[in-house]
């Protein structure tokens, strides 16, 4: 990217075309001047000052899923050049470790007062089964780095384990660091995912256990047969919001103080943008298990919705564009 005089815009940091549709849209929508910067490989000169503009990033830890194994260092690197010049960024430096590493979600959640699953950390695959031995059953498996559900699998006993791993059945996670955890028995078989833009609550959607299993990234472009488990659309066609596995659905009138402790959460933490996933069990428990800061948004659901996802973002973004540059209004 070259610093070229230019009129301040949105530079939206991201590595895969198929989520940005609905961003897209909402920023013609809105009349906001946006830029994407396609963070899969590049050149970056320290020695030139960013453009003018706001900076957002939307990198996932699952990028090397999609052949993008640079993207996560690329940005890493961008967003220190950023900081470096003092230059505006949304889900920022700080935001990119807490989205690769599961670890650092729920030891910051922990430290918050969350309720979190039992979990043990283990790297290296080769100390999965000793590790497994008196964990409390059933469990699952988690890739530390990742997203959409990688290398979650429910194993009823170590010696269970042990059998998928000596067939082969056990994918190697990207950084080597696998999770197990407790399988939370929820009283429905729902999650709920939290959608915070800007320290706003904007609604609350349910996922599917039952019909989704783990993979439950709301995007249109991971919308799977709940039959099949195959992709119902190839990359980059889109998805009506009346097709597809119907897996989420808007949980209305929403209001939990859960929310409020999601906000002075990610406030504490400096995300701006996130969708938080917790569990409710049959004894009581509100189990939060997951932060997304590259959150995606459903079709179905924002055909229903209250307020547009990718409209709050919009609309978020124009007003501190227009905040940091008011010549440009």
């Amino acid at each position: 990217m070259s610093s070229v005089d230019s009129a301040p815009v949105i530079h939206v940091l991201h590595e895969n075309p198929d989520w940005f549709g609905p961003f897209q849209a909402a920023f013609e929508a809105a009349g906001v001047p946006y830029r994407e910067w396609l963070l899969v490989d590049g050149v970056l000169d320290l020695d030139e000052a960013p453009p003018a503009g706001i900076y957002w990033s939307r990198i996932s830890a699952s990028a090397h899923t999609r052949g993008h194994g640079l993207s996560k260092d690329y940005t890493r690197s961008v967003l220190n050049w950023l900081d470096a010049y003092g230059a505006r960024t949304v889900n920022g430096r700080r935001t990119i470790e807490l989205e690769m590493s599961k670890v650092d979600q729920l030891t910051r959640l922990r430290a918050q007062g969350f309720d979190v699953p039992l979990t043990r950390v283990v790297v290296g695959t080769h100390l999965l089964v000793a590790a497994a031995e008196g964990f409390p059953t059933p469990f699952i498996t988690k890739h530390n780095q990742g997203g959409k559900g990688l290398g979650v699998q429910k194993f009823d006993s170590a010696a269970e384990l042990a059998a998928a791993i000596a067939a082969g059945d056990y994918e190697e996670p990207e950084d080597g660091i696998s999770l197990l955890q407790e399988f939370v028995v929820a009283a429905r078989p729902e999650v709920t995912r939290v959608e915070i833009i800007g320290d706003e609550f904007i609604y609350a959607i349910t996922a599917d256990t039952a019909r989704g299993g783990f993979q439950l990234c709301p995007a249109d472009a991971c919308a799977i047969d709940p039959t099949t488990g195959a992709l119902l659309l190839p990359p980059g066609a889109t998805i009506q919001p009346e097709v597809g596995q119907h897996i989420f659905a808007l949980r209305e009138g929403f209001d939990h103080p859960i929310i409020d402790r999601y906000r002075a959460f990610l406030r504490a933490e400096g995300i701006e943008v996130a969708g938080i996933e917790f569990i409710e069990t049959a004894d009581g428990r509100v189990v939060t298990y997951d932060v997304n800061t590259n959150t995606n948004y459903n079709a179905q659901i924002e055909a229903s919705a209250p307020r547009s996802g990718p409209g709050a973002i919009a609309d978020y973004l124009a007003a501190l564009l227009a905040d940091a540059y008011p010549s440009a209004r």
